[in-house]
């Protein structure tokens, strides 16, 4: 973009670096909307973006639910991250999974009824719910959805196009980092591609385009320049964290020589989890805010939760149905500790959201994400109660603020709510007693 060039919605930053180019998408500046920060400058309105954040082995009947009923709710002891954002969020409790007589595969039935309408017996007979979103929201943006896990195994996706095309979920934050903002060529004559991300993590993509941005700078109001300063130092603070985690260590005289790493540490320990997590989430709202994508997926920990705690064997999983009831507190303390910790994360999810600005609002406000487990109780595989989160404002299309207590209706008039909402033509879905025509019409528009 030349530095005569006036800054327009679909204009990039580009550049060289190290011989290949490079570009940097640019987040919703002011000159880009409507004098009130509401729509585009075209009139057009904000793209809506719809995300999903999963974790299995649920959380604890009656600890996690708020103990009042519609608005002017209070988040229970395991969802108290979540209370900064409770004016912006949905809790929905009470939903339940119907079998149809199907045998009930635990840790896999629950995560499919709330994602596809339907139980299925071995492979998922549907299209996942963000797959079916990303066919109407995600068909014009370069990525139609991301999907990251935080587990260490690709496999671990729920995203699915058909019963027989999965997503698979990027398991690095420095290889995702590269696949959103590293070059955009590939050689279509090579054998086989495998991104490096020591190539853009160790020299910032932003010094590819410094001529560039410092033009963009130049021609762009006070607000715009301060939300773009904002945005660069974002992404080069992310850069820094990334290449933190690449850099070989200092020697220490009394250590062996271990492997070496190729990427981030990771792995199954929460820490790591947490800390990759959160680099995950850095990357999808940039990613979405830069226009890439609209459909993001995070799976936090698979439905048999293999988080474990350092040093420790047994895993999160294992703790559930293992773990005895403290007869005191009448939980399990050790599997409740990582339920504390996911939530934890979530949180931090929305506050990522919640700090990318956008005109009057934030990215969050656009944004609609479902957060759910599989099991409302994991001891038993409990199909009743399953927790499921709606955060964000879907750009005005959904009401928040409110818990939603179903009385053992259908999970999946959670998905039919969000169909529509997101405009998805749609009038009923789910398969025999999970079909349903009836959304949430509290929290409609």
């Amino acid at each position: 973009m030349s530095a005569s060039m006036n800054a327009t919605r679909r204009n990039v930053l580009r550049g060289m670096m190290g011989g290949a180019a490079v570009s940097v998408g640019l987040p919703f500046l002011d000159c880009f909307l409507n004098t009130n920060g509401t729509a585009l400058a075209s009139g057009a309105p904000l793209p809506v973006a719809f995300s999903t954040f999963f974790w299995g082995c649920g959380l604890n009947p009656g600890r996690w639910e708020p103990k009042t009923i519609g608005a002017n709710y209070d988040m229970n002891i395991e969802s108290a991250a979540l209370q900064p954002f409770k004016s912006r969020i949905n809790v929905l409790s009470g939903f339940k999974v119907f079998l149809d007589g199907k045998g009930a595969r635990p840790h896999f039935t629950g995560e499919m009824a709330i994602l596809t309408g339907d139980v299925p017996r071995e492979q998922p007979n549907y299209a996942s719910l963000d797959s079916i979103v990303a066919d109407t929201i995600g068909t014009r943006t370069r990525f139609r959805s991301l999907e990251v896990t935080g587990t260490g195994k690709p496999t671990d996706s729920l995203s699915r196009r058909s019963a027989s095309v999965s997503n698979p979920a990027e398991i690095s934050p420095a290889a995702l980092y590269t696949r959103v903002f590293g070059p955009d060529f590939t050689d279509p004559n090579a054998a086989d591609f495998k991104p490096d991300p020591r190539v853009m993590v160790r020299r910032s993509v932003l010094s590819g385009v410094t001529d560039q941005r410092e033009a963009l700078l130049k021609q762009v109001g006070v607000n715009d320049r301060q939300r773009l300063d904002e945005y660069f130092t974002a992404v080069r603070q992310l850069e820094q964290q990334l290449d933190l985690q690449l850099q070989k260590p200092a020697p220490l005289e009394a250590c062996s020589k271990s492997a070496q790493p190729t990427d981030a540490e990771i792995g199954t320990e929460i820490d790591n989890v947490v800390a990759n997590h959160k680099l995950f989430a850095q990357i999808l709202a940039h990613a979405v805010a830069c226009d890439q994508t609209h459909v993001t997926n995070i799976v936090f920990g698979e439905a048999t939760s293999p988080l474990r705690r350092p040093g420790v064997a047994m895993t999160h999983h294992i703790s559930t149905h293992e773990e005895p009831m403290d007869p005191v507190l009448g939980y399990q303390p050790n599997a409740t500790y990582f339920m504390v910790r996911i939530v934890e994360s979530l949180a931090f999810y929305l506050q990522t959201l919640d700090s990318i600005k956008e005109g009057d609002g934030t990215l969050l406000d656009r944004t609609l994400m479902l957060a759910h487990s599989e099991t409302g109780f994991a001891k038993v595989h409990s199909l009743e109660n399953i927790p499921m989160f709606i955060a964000g404002g879907a750009g005005g299309r959904i009401k928040t603020g409110m818990h939603i207590q179903a009385k053992g209706e259908p999970v999946t008039r959670v998905g039919l709510t969000i169909q529509q909402a997101l405009g998805v033509p749609v009038d009923s879905w789910g398969t025999m007693s999970l079909a349903t025509s009836k959304p949430i019409s509290e929290i409609l528009v």
